[in-house]
């Protein structure tokens, strides 16, 4: 196969809005390094990370939800720490934490016969090598991503897959699926009444069918509008998001919003509950009152870190056709602005998906 010399795609110029998001036609397309694999990206999705890396949101500088930054209202504070790993980003970037595509080249050590193999990549890992047991490194942050016809990665976190869903559809799961599983299984969800709020999202409905399929009792939080799509999803019942919840129900709450509300959350966990979290949509900084921590025996958990099983899981539940991707929209990767206003909107149910090259 003869390669292009260069290839399309979006460039993260900076941090800041959406005027930071580039369309190029004459980016180099990348060679695979020692024990890397080049990828053809065949489609990618749209997640908050990618949206919260470019407005600098992880940065301790801010305090606000997810939103308030998102478009164009930015004062360059975030840029000293404003990556996952806490240290500046190096710019231009690519983004995009979702990629499904098909490896066309392999770097030295790598066997030639992974050429031709669809692949997810692993959007969170440890870097081969790395001493840190904890170690993160981002696919779209830490290196580039998925919005671009090509991309390179580490052989070891290029993951086959063999499925007849669509290239969109299989890009739907990999930041979304991982993180959800990578919450339920931290907190060990078993067959137990569980809470899912920012229940209509990528990560919420993901959690809605993995928690499902573990032989868990859901109630998601939504708005009203959303219910019936979500019970179709599987959940047992919906609670409106402004309501007040019951308290002492559940056993474990899948928390992505955290926010003004975040102390109610622990007062519907029964004593001895566990409340795991991902997220902060609603804005990160939260009250508690050690009290409740210690008096009713709780048990607080965050999750980013996942072992490398929680992927390899993850394409099982996949090929066994255990879950199904929720896609909202799908729009072409020259109109990735347009996408994330939409994703925005708050108004979908799921994925938002990015054609890169047609199928």
């Amino acid at each position: 196969m003869t390669l292009p010399k260069t290839m399309s795609g979006i460039v993260l110029t900076g941090h800041g809005g959406l005027d930071r998001l580039e369309w190029r036609e004459d980016l180099p397309v990348p060679a695979p390094a020692q024990g890397e694999v080049l990828v053809e990206v065949r489609a990618a999705a749209v997640n908050n990370t990618d949206i919260n890396t470019r407005t600098g949101w992880y940065s301790k500088t801010v305090r606000g939800d997810t939103a308030s930054t998102a478009t164009d209202r930015y004062d360059g504070a975030a840029d000293a720490d404003g990556g996952w790993s806490g240290t500046p980003l190096e710019f231009p970037r690519i983004q995009g934490a979702d990629c499904c595509g098909i490896i066309v080249a392999v770097g030295e050590g790598v066997p030639e016969s992974r050429i031709g193999e669809r692949v997810l990549m692993r959007p969170m890992y440890t870097r081969d090598g790395d001493d840190d047991p904890y170690g993160l490194f981002t696919f779209g942050s830490e290196r580039n991503g998925g919005f671009a016809e090509y991309t390179t990665a580490e052989a070891s976190q290029a993951f086959p897959v063999n499925s007849e869903l669509s290239d969109v559809e299989l890009a739907s799961f990999p930041c979304a699926f991982s993180t959800a599983e990578g919450m339920i299984q931290r907190g060990n969800l078993q067959a137990e009444r569980v809470l899912i709020t920012g229940a209509s999202g990528g990560v919420g409905s993901a959690a809605i069918q993995l928690a499902k399929r573990r032989g868990a009792h859901v109630t998601a939080l939504t708005s009203p509008s959303k219910a019936g799509a979500l019970q179709a999803l599987g959940a047992d019942e919906t609670l409106d998001r402004d309501a007040p919840l019951p308290a002492s129900a559940y056993d474990m709450v899948i928390d992505l919003v955290g926010g003004p509300r975040w102390p109610a959350l622990l007062d519907a966990l029964r004593k001895g509950g566990r409340y795991v979290t991902s997220g902060a949509i609603a804005g990160p900084i939260v009250e508690l009152d050690l009290r409740t921590l210690y008096l009713r025996d709780l048990t607080l958990m965050g999750s980013t870190w996942q072992p490398r099983s929680v992927f390899s899981d993850l394409i099982g539940y996949i090929e066994a056709g255990e879950i199904r991707p929720v896609i909202a929209e799908t729009w072409p990767l020259k109109n990735l602005a347009q996408a994330q206003e939409s994703f925005l909107g708050k108004s979908h149910i799921g994925k938002i998906g990015i054609e890169v090259r047609g199928e």
